[in-house]
């Protein structure tokens, strides 16, 4: 393993593969198309095959192949070797000293306390899934979650579609708005326990580490926005959208938060986010 750690070190080093390796990193366990990376990071083609060539050459990343498209995803487990050797070895066997101070400044091996939590979702827009997202957890669970959700470029006004979805659902949407994310990043904010993007547009860009490391994960769904064609075909986008987000929600509020260590939480989020429900009957 330490032959490769200078090599995986060097193939770092470089700021558009590191770029390239953190978006992965913010999308794992995704498995993501070669097209969506070049977009995501303004490449060429072959300027994104380089780079992939150099992290995978490096045991960074891995590839696969589904029909016609290339697929990339983190190699955990030497992500885990490269930081362990840092902590480990040039810690000189004091890991204790180079941990992040959010790390010593609370015990993340031991279960959250049984207490309210407060969750944020993210997404572009914040006019429908990300909203979604927000009601059905707070009308849920709302005695144990506080439901957030914002968006990267906020729509002016929420998507009609999804207001008719929540109402034909019986919802309240009257404290509904569409909210930029840096309404949650002053020192007001709340403290999040809990940070989920919901769809891979938002999960691709850049976004400051939110203090006090939460758990967090990737619940990408496709944008009914998307979906041309009448207006039945465009309402059956968004109730499905809503069906699957309903699921997850159902799923996450049945966790037992409070006797999972982080390890188990973040697993079972992760797992969450694999779903691959496509929406059901309510």
């Amino acid at each position: 393993m330490e032959i490769m750690i200078p090599n995986r070190l060097s193939t770092l080093g470089h700021p558009q593969r590191l770029a390239l390796f953190r978006l992965l990193m913010r999308r794992y366990p995704d498995r993501v198309p070669a097209t969506e990376l070049a977009k995501a990071l303004g490449l060429k083609p072959n300027t994104l095959s380089s780079y992939v060539n150099a992290l995978m050459q490096a045991g960074l990343i891995r590839q696969e192949r589904v029909g016609r498209s290339l697929r990339y995803a983190i190699d955990m487990d030497a992500a885990r070797e490269t930081v362990d050797y840092l902590l480990h070895d040039c810690c000189r066997g004091r890991p204790e000293i180079c941990v992040p101070h959010a790390y010593l400044a609370a015990d993340k091996d031991k279960p959250m306390s049984d207490r309210g939590y407060t969750v944020l979702f993210i997404c572009t827009g914040n006019s429908a899934r990300s909203i979604f997202a927000e009601t059905l957890l707070r009308d849920l669970a709302g005695d144990r979650f506080t439901a957030c959700s914002a968006g990267t470029k906020p729509r002016s006004q929420l998507n009609p579609f999804a207001l008719t979805v929540l109402e034909q659902n019986g919802h309240d949407v009257s404290p509904l708005r569409a909210k930029h994310i840096s309404e949650f990043q002053g020192p007001d904010a709340p403290d999040f326990d809990f940070v989920f993007t919901v769809c891979n547009q938002a999960a691709n860009e850049e976004c400051p580490s939110w203090p006090g490391q939460p758990i967090s994960a990737h619940w990408g769904l496709p944008d009914p926005a998307t979906v041309e064609g009448s207006d039945a075909e465009k309402s059956l986008a968004f109730h499905q959208t809503y069906a699957a987000l309903r699921n997850r929600m159902i799923a996450f509020a049945a966790l037992p938060v409070a006797s999972l260590d982080r390890l188990a939480l973040q697993h079972a989020v992760d797992g969450i986010g694999q779903s691959t429900d496509k929406g059901s009957k309510i």
